[in-house]
């Protein structure tokens, strides 16, 4: 039966098997593990066509993190449906925890400020990195001076040297 399915194989082209598709549209295939015409044997491959095809509109995240560990081998059984939704509805959770943990510590910090248990933050004054020469000293303007309407000749002189 192997010889046949690899004689259509090299016939038709490449046979690959629908796996799944994700709630973005991407689908994902499996193409198995087949025998060159030379007896070589191939090893299987995955591969997802994605819903959007345009490489330059690719989004961080359009592929699930299920179907990328699938994808790259590191889980030998492509994820359920089930899976998918119950660790959406996770990431989900956390999120909101998350956001709950922010605003307890937020209303926290505004209370021990009002209290006076925390100094507030001091504002800092100085621009660059303090180990640089110029740190905290005063920056020469990028912008142009001019003294032509109040120049007068001769009023300017070199400091006396000591």
């Amino acid at each position: 039966m192997s010889r046949i399915a690899g004689l259509l194989r090299r016939t038709f082209g490449i046979v690959r098997d629908h796996v799944g598709t994700d709630t973005l549209g991407n689908k994902y295939y499996l193409i198995p593990e087949q025998k060159t015409w030379t007896g070589r044997l191939v090893r299987a491959k995955r591969m997802v066509v994605a819903a959007n095809p345009n490489e330059y509109e690719y989004i961080e995240g359009s592929i699930p993190t299920e179907w990328d560990a699938w994808i790259r081998g590191r889980r030998k059984e492509p994820p359920s449906v089930e899976e998918l939704l119950k660790n959406e509805s996770y990431r989900e959770h956390i999120k909101q925890k998350a956001k709950e943990v922010d605003e307890k510590e937020l209303a926290l910090q505004a209370k021990e400020y009002e209290e006076g248990l925390v100094a507030t933050p001091a504002k800092t004054v100085a621009k660059g990195h303090a180990a640089t020469t110029s740190f905290g000293k005063q920056e020469i303007s990028e912008d142009p001076t001019s003294t032509a309407n109040t120049f007068q000749p001769g009023s300017w002189m070199p400091n006396p040297k000591k």
